[in-house]
C-alpha cells in the first residue's frame, strides 16, 4: 500500500500536490485541512483519512475525528494533530500511545519535518511530514510518501513542493 503524508495545508492546495495523488493508494491528511472543499479535492483523488487540527472548523470537524487509530497492511498507525515529540509527548498522548501501541505515530500542527523512532514506546516510528500549505513559518513546503506492507514501513520519501 502506497501512502501520501500531508498536514496543515491551511486551505492550500495546488497542482504540486495533487500530481504525487496519482501513485499511491490513499491520502491521510494529519490536521489543519482548512476548509471542507480541500478535503473534497483530496477524496476525489483518492481514499482519504484525516483528523481535524486546531484551524478547522466545524465542517471538518464533522467529517474527521480529533484521533484515528487503524490499521493499513499489518501497520498499527495512530494519528492526532497536535502529538509532540518523542520525550515530550503530553500525557493525553501517552495515554493513546500505551493504549492503541501503535507502530507509526502521525502528527502535523508544528509544521516542522520530522521522522524519529521512540523507543521508549515500542521502536515506534514517529512521522510529522511538515507543511504542505503556504501558512507559518516553515521555508519549504513538505510531505511525505511512504509504502506499508505486512507490517513494515518502507520507502518512506520526503517531498518538498517548494518555497511558501
Amino acid at each position: 500500500m502506497k501512502v501520501l503524508l500531508l498536514s496543515d495545508t491551511h486551505s492550500y492546495l495546488d497542482d504540486s500536490i495533487i500530481k504525487y495523488t496519482k501513485d499511491v493508494d490513499e491520502i491521510w491528511h494529519a490536521g489543519d485541512f482548512g476548509n471542507a472543499g480541500l478535503a473534497s479535492a483530496l477524496a476525489a483523488q483518492k481514499p482519504l483519512k484525516g483528523v481535524y487540527g486546531n484551524i478547522d472548523g466545524q465542517d471538518i470537524r464533522q467529517q474527521f475525528p480529533l484521533e484515528l487509530f487503524f490499521i493499513a497492511a499489518g501497520v498499527r498507525v495512530l494519528m492526532i494533530h497536535i502529538g509532540g515529540y518523542p520525550g515530550k509527548f503530553p500525557e493525553s498522548v501517552k495515554q493513546r500511545i500505551r493504549f492503541h501501541r501503535p507502530d507509526l505515530f502521525i502528527c502535523g500542527h508544528s509544521h516542522i519535518l520530522k521522522v524519529v523512532r521512540d523507543k521508549q514506546h515500542g521502536n515506534m516510528l514517529c512521522v510529522n511530514p511538515g507543511a504542505a500549505g503556504k501558512q507559518g513559518f516553515q521555508q519549504i513546503r513538505t510531505m511525505i510518501r511512504m509504502e506499508l506492507d505486512q507490517g513494515k514501513i518502507a520507502g518512506l520519501e520526503v517531498i518538498e513542493l517548494g518555497p511558501k
